[in-house]
């Protein structure tokens, strides 16, 4: 099969449902976020310790996850290809609350905000993290374009996964940190160096200079 078809090169592409498109289209906005994301997710598991095999499968589910999600974005709602895809169950997301939890046990409590860094594969999933934020807006806004007849539960269903995956990605990276022994770095004002806390699976946080909260929104809150 070849990989070039020369059909894509006036700017247009087809959907799974078989549309002709623009590759400016919403749906191609929504689904290549996915592509993108699951392409960093790669790196991440490219970077984790032959022990974290758990962690590597929990990496590789999301990522099939996210090659469904895409297939069901690619797919315009009246289309008959929309009866072969394979559907998402709503326990994805209670697994993924799960693996939030299992990794928060294995970390110290963090009371101020911190900067994306530190390991590589952390970093890595902080970038995988932004870019799910704005796979999930991209989620939003075409489902806020769509009728309510054209609206399926599976479309509504990604929108809490790829909330709760991006808050998932903010623990991983402190996590990742944590099992490479490296600091996660807190950030202190943006005229002050950053300090860095001691945020492995064995130490424990610097002293907090700050009471903001944080969790997965930008480094911030989770939502």
């Amino acid at each position: 099969m070849r990989i070039y078809t020369g059909t894509g090169d006036k700017g247009y592409t087809s959907l799974f449902s078989g549309e002709r498109v623009l590759k400016s289209h919403d749906r191609l906005h929504a689904y290549g976020d996915l592509d993108e994301l699951s392409s960093i997710l790669g790196v991440v598991i490219a970077k984790m310790p032959l022990g974290e095999r758990e962690s590597v499968e929990q990496l590789k589910r999301i990522q099939s996850d996210l090659l469904c999600m895409g297939a069901w974005l690619a797919t315009t709602p009246d289309a008959s290809s929309a009866c072969v895809l394979e559907e998402i169950p709503e326990s994805v997301c209670t697994g993924l609350e799960q693996a939030i939890d299992v990794m928060q046990e294995k970390l110290p409590p963090l009371n101020q905000f911190i900067l994306p860094g530190g390991h590589e594969s952390a970093a890595f999933a902080h970038i995988a993290r932004t870019v799910c934020r704005r796979a999930e807006r991209h989620a939003v806004f075409m489902a806020n374009s769509m009728t309510e007849e054209e609206k399926s539960p599976q479309i509504e269903l990604f929108m809490v996964y790829l909330n709760r995956l991006s808050d998932y990605l903010f623990v991983l990276a402190r996590y990742c940190n944590a099992i490479h022994g490296v600091p996660d770095v807190l950030w202190t004002g943006s005229h002050q160096a950053g300090e860095t806390s001691s945020l492995t699976s064995e130490g424990s946080s610097a002293p907090a200079s700050s009471d903001s909260s944080v969790g997965g929104d930008g480094g911030s809150r989770a939502q």
